[in-house]
């Protein structure tokens, strides 16, 4: 079993491009080379190719989430809708819900027009539930949908078994939104077409500190009219902003291409993906080779909020996924797992991501997506585009735009919760499995591990 993520394996290695030589100018300059940072460079180029673009990347372009993730690109959010309105009313809610199911198509339909070859498909996504308690938040939040404009359909255990046959299933939903894609092969489509409209990209150049107009690096300062904050689980290595999000690791296992024999006792035929009502999140979906790639929170979380290469390696967590896996999947108790990886998203205190600009500064960000990054980004670079152009659009009106979430608890006391809501999502999910009855954590981890 490889340590490397299945996505990197299955996309043609390239030279990484050289790091910044010396002191350098530019008109906006973006830290992070992950997906918020190439659609943001996308998107600022269509509004005006005529701009000097240039991203600096600690590692390689796509090194972080954007390249490790489980290939979601769905139109969930971190925190709910009721949750949105309660903060910002009702309209913004609605608004907000909206641009997520539109950046679904979105990012679709760039990749379309681009020719990148990720593997979208809109199969949608089914939610399983395997006990009572699970099947009661299915229906609550298929109600919640409904309120909201978003379109879910409550499942019999028969309707579930049209998407997925999933072991012990009594009931589920389903959802279109939510498309399956490549993640590597969506970050190489995605730099090489704002590579070939002129954007820069400076590799192994890792940034020290964000100053008004000016980043300075490992390698050189560069100065920028406006400077973009795009690292997620990353930016607590910036002065200032240590306790602006957790880095929470999840872990990911792959397995082997699977025959027709076996898919047909598995489902998912129409690129579905896939998850399961527990608290603790677990997630998968059908790769474009045919194997099963499935991942999930709760791998242990570092004092200090450290990331560590090899943090991205853990036992405990692999053993656990692959348990898991045979638990849903029967048929895959023989399967051979071929791949296990993991990493940090980034998760901040009140679990509500953000966008924004302060323009006397120059200094944008974006980030908080509590691992539902893939469409978040897309939104958040044509926002960032928006705000940096000076566009007056909807986009720049959405509620999460300005948003500052608080700041984490320092260590050792954010450390401490963040561990004890994980055992404790362990222990509500073990414990209904059990009784069959609601665990009175149902809500512990709603602002540390997402949905």
């Amino acid at each position: 079993m490889t340590g490397r993520p299945l996505w990197s394996d299955q996309v043609e290695e390239r030279a990484a491009l050289d790091p910044l030589d010396g002191d350098a100018q530019a008109d906006v300059v973006i830290v992070g080379a992950g997906l918020t940072g190439l659609w943001t460079a996308y998107y600022l180029l269509e509004a005006d190719p005529s701009l000097d673009v240039l991203l600096v990347e600690a590692h390689v372009a796509g090194f972080g989430a954007s390249g490790r993730n489980g290939g979601w690109c769905s139109a969930l959010l971190p925190l709910s809708a009721d949750e949105l309105a309660r903060r910002h009313g009702r309209d913004a809610a609605t608004a907000m819900r909206a641009a997520m199911r539109d950046t679904v198509v979105e990012v679709g339909g760039v990749a379309a027009a681009e020719l990148i070859d990720c593997g979208f498909a809109f199969g949608g996504t089914v939610t399983v539930a395997r006990n009572r308690p699970q099947l009661e938040r299915v229906a609550d939040a298929v109600a919640a949908d409904a309120r909201w404009g978003d379109e879910s359909h409550l499942l019999g255990a028969d309707g579930v078994a049209e998407h997925v046959h999933v072991a012990g299933a009594v009931g589920g939903s389903f959802t279109p939104d939510c498309a399956r894609v490549h993640p590597a092969r969506l970050v190489r489509g995605l730099l090489d077409v704002v590579l070939s409209r002129g954007a820069r990209l400076a590799e192994g150049t890792r940034a020290m500190r964000l100053s008004p107009r000016a980043v300075v690096t490992d390698h050189g300062i560069v100065r920028a009219r406006w400077v973009v904050r795009a690292t997620e689980a990353w930016s607590g290595h910036l002065p200032g902003s240590r306790r602006d999000v957790a880095p929470v690791y999840s872990h990911m296992i792959a397995t082997e291409p699977l025959p027709p024999e076996v898919w047909a006792q598995i489902g998912l035929e129409r690129a579905q993906t896939f998850t399961d009502a527990r608290h603790l999140v677990v997630h998968g979906q059908r790769t474009t080779d045919d194997r099963l790639a499935f991942g999930g929170r709760g791998a242990p979380h570092h004092l200090g909020s450290a990331i560590r290469p090899r943090y991205d390696h853990d036992d405990s967590s692999a053993a656990h996924l692959v348990r898991e896996l045979v638990d849903l999947f029967p048929v895959l108790e023989r399967a051979e797992i071929t791949h296990h990886w993991g990493g940090p998203l980034g998760v901040p205190r009140d679990g509500h991501p953000s966008v924004g600009l302060d323009a006397e500064t120059g200094i944008a960000w974006a980030g908080g997506y509590v691992g539902d990054g893939v469409a978040l980004s897309n939104l958040a670079g044509r926002t960032l585009a928006d705000l940096l152009t000076g566009a007056d659009s909807d986009l720049v009106r959405l509620p999460w735009v300005g948003h500052r979430s608080p700041a984490w608890e320092p260590e050792p006391v954010r450390w401490a919760g963040i561990t004890a809501a994980q055992r404790a999502s362990a222990w509500a999910d073990r414990t209904e499995a059990r009784t069959g009855h609601h665990s009175r954590l149902d809500d512990l981890l709603s602002q540390v591990l997402g949905h």
